[in-house]
């Protein structure tokens, strides 16, 4: 399974002639290529996948994207680990 994790762009700036970005996922910031989506913007939200930036969304939608997420996690723990192979 694929996993793209939305995020905020933070910074942005050019590395070897690639645009990148610092994007913070809820408090752990990790860099991007911005690439993709070359008018990226400071404050813009965005899915990352494999460390590339591959679309934006509102900040609604990455709200309720991590909010989705979360309850995945919380289902799982739920589960506990006798039921993740399952």
């Amino acid at each position: 399974m694929c996993l793209g994790v939305p995020g905020k762009i933070v910074e942005t700036y050019d590395a070897g002639g690639l645009k990148m970005g610092k994007v913070d996922f809820g408090g752990v910031t990790r860099e991007a290529c911005l690439e993709y989506l070359p008018d990226a913007q400071i404050g813009d939200y965005t899915v990352i996948h494999v460390g590339f930036a591959i679309t934006r969304l509102t900040e609604r939608e990455a709200q309720e994207t991590l909010a989705a997420l979360q309850e995945l996690v919380n289902v799982s723990e739920e589960l506990g680990p006798e039921r993740e192979g399952a």
